[in-house]
């Protein structure tokens, strides 16, 4: 299990390299110029080569990235003489829009992500394993059926539709919540639970509606297996038989979509925060694109690679505690 873990930690850091070569490639080689945006209309050409050389972007490309990722390692200095600014560990570099260090910006946002993320995870896990685990118990039933259609319909409604009816429905029509406003947790844990439970709705119905489909096939598969008939022939009562031996194997391939799905959310919720004003990772990686802040594209998107590969990580190494089986 060591050696497994160590092999997944090298292929989780060749990942990360080949997600950090590639986007910084693609934003070096497009027509645009960060140098004339930050110097402006009226700006000299010594003004601009003096800002290109404090971006760094006089340097070699293979010279720009080598120092991009060392500076995550160990820092980096950007600029030189009066204009020289210490990036410290772990450096991101800075932003081109208000010259913040682009890893204090995630951070300062990254709390309102995971907020998102986790409460919406324990939401739609729960909606969606109850409701496809029911499913799946009462296959051919109406039950069945109503689950399904129900699951098929939350699906197909875009997230931003969804959003838009319940802040309708529950904040302007029925005054039953304040407009999400985010509050941290240590501060007001129930106003930031308020704050948050639309938001979360939002995301849960959609992703429930694919939870359910998706356990309600394992669940079939699984229930189906000899070992079940034999846990119900050795007289087991039923609840041991479908949680204990039946939901545990069946949540196998659960586990892996959520580790997708939560890596992918922790990375920031772009709709969500956007129509719920959340100032999440998400919105700040909207503000970036609009405004062509590459350091920040940059940054955003190695913390979203970075999240998603360290829960497949988690989540492989989970399957050992869920089906026991994978330790043979």
């Amino acid at each position: 299990m060591i050696l497994y873990t160590l092999r997944r930690l090298a292929a989780v850091t060749g990942v990360l390299t080949a997600v950090a070569a590639v986007t910084f490639t693609i934003f070096h080689v497009l027509p645009s110029d960060p140098a004339a945006a930050a110097c402006g209309k009226a700006c000299s050409a010594e003004r601009l080569a003096a800002i290109r050389t404090h971006m760094g972007l006089d340097q070699p490309l293979w010279q720009q990235f080598w120092d991009f990722v060392s500076g995550i390692f160990t820092g980096r200095t950007t600029g030189s003489g009066p204009y020289a600014l210490q990036c410290h560990f772990p450096c991101l570099g800075y932003s081109y829009e208000n010259s913040e260090a682009v890893w204090d910006l995630l951070m300062d946002r990254l709390p309102v992500s995971a907020s998102l993320a986790f409460g919406a995870a324990v939401l739609w896990l729960a909606l969606g394993l109850s409701a496809g685990t029911v499913a799946a118990l009462r296959k051919g039933t109406l039950t069945d059926r109503v689950l399904m259609v129900g699951a098929v319909g939350a699906a197909s409604l875009p997230v931003y539709f969804t959003a838009m009816m319940l802040i309708y429905g529950v904040i302007q029509v029925a005054g039953l919540l304040p407009y999400p406003q985010y509050v941290p947790f240590a501060d007001a844990p129930g106003r930031w639970a308020s704050n948050l439970l639309l938001p979360w709705l939002a995301l849960a119905l959609l992703y429930a509606a694919m939870y359910a489909r998706q356990s309600r096939s394992s669940m079939i598969e699984t229930m189906a297996e000899p070992y079940i008939r034999t846990a119900r022939a050795k007289g087991l009562p039923r609840r041991t038989v479908v949680v204990k031996h039946g939901l545990r194997a069946g949540m196998t391939p659960v586990l892996t979509l959520f580790g997708m799905d939560l890596g992918g959310l922790l990375a920031g919720a772009v709709i969500t925060e956007s129509i719920f004003g959340l100032p999440g990772v998400g919105r700040l990686f909207y503000g970036a694109l609009s405004t062509g802040d590459q350091p920040v594209i940059l940054g955003v998107t190695l913390l979203a690679a970075a999240f998603i590969v360290v829960a497949n990580l988690a989540v492989d190494l989970l399957y050992a505690v869920v089906d026991p089986r994978v330790r043979l």
